[in-house]
């Protein structure tokens, strides 16, 4: 039996746990990384990376089908899928290749194999099955970072089968091209999907429980983007439920309960279920050590302490939002406080942009106005369309729209929405703005080059006092 004593083991190499890695090679600790599939975790191997890629090919698709709108011509269109698939698999591949690059860069030694904790001295110990034997790491301090799998129905009927009823993971290798598909769930995984095989022809169907699409966002960009989904040809029905599905030789016939109690059947090639995650808490060892679990995640602290001495999680297996990004911060929140290091600072979720990579696209972050009213706050709120920008009807992209909302007491930019071409590319600057606790002045004496999809950022600011210039 072979054993490794470090200062650090992080278990899961997603967004998290690399990340954490590397902060504590980087701080002087001896870090160990834990792995039982390909390094980079769901987010780079079956989640945000390899989806990304097949938008991308939807999105080059489309333009292509418009070509004359641009005065170009294109004869014979047409796709792929197994190509389109193979270049997905292939994006995810190479940025795996990278991590385990960064890996031997930053001297953390991985392990391949499949953890499970038990009680140790000053921090649970690991034991490791690998494919040799075990292996016994004993540790200081202990990282979870196993991250989530997709949620599903606890309905008979309504099971994934990886035939009929995909989850997010068959969705990105389908076997076939649906005709026509039923998406369950219009978050940001859901509507992903529903957009890219739209895109390809895919006579598509989105159910959603809730009364609006995108229930995370503002509820002015959710409307916007169900108007744009549905000139797109997607059918959208909202505030409805799957009551059943039944599986024919080769196809499913959902029984959907509509919003004023009347059923409607759907038929589809396939289906897939896009209802959230649930965190990888399961045969880790957590209960014997008394690590604190609710509706499946892993519940910690504001350092991301689970109440066990010397353990931690991160990412996915712990609170919402549940995003790559807010693992990656957590994952160094965690590895300076662990180091003692001075300037940490407890994660402000509400500084955290989502994004969707639809067509159009999504993003925010901060309060939406509805939200910032519940709190008794007053605003301000500015809007700039994207057929008054320049650059987008250049684009051949001017639907869309930037709303910004700001306390109209203090300035502060309390959010922003947006839909429409790149926007997941433009939040970022909003997310820097309220990082910086700007305020209204700040934004309008920024100066944004012109012509840029950005300037519209700008002129929101502008729109929510009364300067608007261009419309």
């Amino acid at each position: 039996m072979a054993e490794v004593n470090c200062d650090l083991v992080v278990i899961g190499s997603g967004p998290g746990g690399y990340v954490a890695a590397i902060r504590a090679s980087q701080l002087g600790m001896k870090t160990a990384i834990v792995e039982r599939d390909a390094l980079g975790g769901v987010c780079l191997n079956w989640g945000c990376i390899p989806t990304k890629a097949l938008l991308r090919s939807a999105e080059v698709y489309t333009n292509m089908k418009h070509a004359e709108n641009y005065g170009l011509k294109v004869e014979g269109l047409s796709f792929d899928l197994d190509a389109v698939v193979k270049r997905s698999r292939g994006v995810s591949a190479q940025m795996e290749k990278g991590v385990g690059y960064l890996m031997k860069k930053n001297k953390v030694e991985v392990i391949n194999g499949t953890a499970r904790l038990e009680k140790g001295a000053n921090a649970p110990t690991v034991k490791v099955k690998t494919k040799d034997g075990e292996t016994t790491v004993k540790a200081k301090h202990v990282i979870l970072a196993t991250g989530a799998r997709a949620r599903t129905i606890p309905q008979a009927g309504l099971e994934p089968d990886g035939k009929f009823i995909w989850t997010a993971k068959e969705a990105m290798v389908p076997d076939v091209m649906p005709k026509k598909l039923l998406v369950i769930g219009s978050g940001a995984i859901g509507i992903e999907f529903a957009s890219f095989y739209n895109a390809l022809g895919a006579e598509t169907t989105v159910v959603e429980m809730v009364d609006r699409i995108l229930p995370a966002e503002d509820p002015e960009i959710s409307k916007f983007a169900e108007k744009q989904f549905k000139k797109q040809g997607m059918k959208i029905l909202t505030s409805a439920s799957v009551e059943k599905l039944d599986k024919g030789k080769d196809s499913v016939k959902a029984t959907i309960k509509l919003k004023d109690g009347k059923t409607e059947t759907v038929e589809a090639d396939r289906v897939v279920l896009a209802i959230g995650i649930t965190g990888n808490t399961e045969n880790i060892g957590l209960e014997s050590l008394g690590v604190k679990i609710d509706r499946g995640h892993v519940v910690v602290n504001e350092w991301l302490e689970t109440g066990v001495k010397g353990l931690y999680a991160i990412g996915d297996l712990v609170g919402a939002p549940w995003l790559a990004h807010k693992a990656s911060h957590e994952a160094i929140i965690c590895v300076e406080k662990i180091a003692g290091e001075k300037d940490v600072h407890p994660l402000n979720t509400s500084l955290i942009p989502g994004c969707t990579y639809s067509n159009p696209q999504i993003a925010s972050v901060g309060l939406t106005e509805a939200k910032a009213k519940e709190q008794g706050i007053k605003v301000k709120v500015g809007r700039f369309p994207f057929n008054g920008n320049g650059k987008a009807v250049a684009l051949g992209e001017p639907e869309g729209m930037v709303k910004t909302v700001f306390d109209a007491k203090t300035g502060e930019l309390l959010g922003a929405h947006m839909i429409g071409a790149e926007v997941t590319e433009l939040i970022q600057g909003y997310g820097l703005a309220r990082s910086m606790e700007a305020v209204e002045q700040d934004l309008m004496h920024a100066i944004f080059p012109h012509p840029t999809l950005s300037e519209m950022m700008h002129e929101s600011v502008l729109d929510a006092y009364g300067k608007v210039i261009h419309i």
